[in-house]
């Protein structure tokens, strides 16, 4: 029986360290979460993410979280792993940089959200706003000032599910994200400042 939308006030957040990452594999199943990506997508360049897609990115991210860095915050519902957020240092992302619509702002720090996975009979109820809020209170615990997310804005018809794995600009809205630039129609760049 899937919970009710009240139901998601009891999500729990926590950091994706080695000793989570059985957790991780548990989401995103033996597809790798979308096709192998394993959320390497924003880390290597696109001949190298596609040559390793399945285990190789799967090994590529453990060796990350085994580094003892922390790329993204899992969402637990009753202890089960139901979402994940990818987010780190804008400069772990060289694709970013690469594309034209999401290239720098400016020279202002940032920590960027750049992907999202929720397990599919969670989808649509709202775990995408609270997983941004986990990642606000993560990056000021660590000293970031500022959040950015690059998000799809549902423009007419609504995109299926695995085209805004990079979130969507409602839910970056309602967590209190505003756009900052806008290089493509459907896809804005958003920021959130921390107090």
């Amino acid at each position: 029986m899937l919970p009710k939308n009240n139901e998601m006030a009891s999500l729990e957040f926590r950091p994706l360290t080695s000793t989570r990452w059985n957790d991780l594999e548990q989401l995103f199943g033996p597809r790798g979460a979308c096709g192998g990506c394993w959320c390497m997508w924003w880390r290597l360049p696109r001949s190298e993410f596609l040559r390793n897609r399945g285990e190789q990115n799967r090994k590529a991210l453990k060796k990350i979280v085994d580094s003892g860095k922390v790329p993204g915050v899992l969402a637990y519902l009753d202890s089960k792993p139901i979402g994940w957020c990818a987010f780190a240092p804008r400069n772990e992302y060289p694709t970013l940089e690469r594309s034209r619509i999401l290239k720098k702002v400016d020279d202002e720090p940032v920590w960027s959200v750049v992907c999202f996975f929720v397990a599919k009979e969670f989808r649509h109820k709202g775990i995408m706003a609270k997983m941004l809020q986990s990642v606000i209170d993560y990056v000021k615990q660590n000293g970031g000032k500022i959040v950015e997310g690059y998000p799809k804005d549902q423009v007419g018809k609504a995109s299926p599910d695995p085209f805004v794995f990079t979130g969507l600009a409602s839910s970056f809205r309602r967590v209190g994200f505003v756009e900052v630039a806008r290089r493509s129609d459907a896809r804005p760049i958003m920021r959130y400042r921390i107090a």
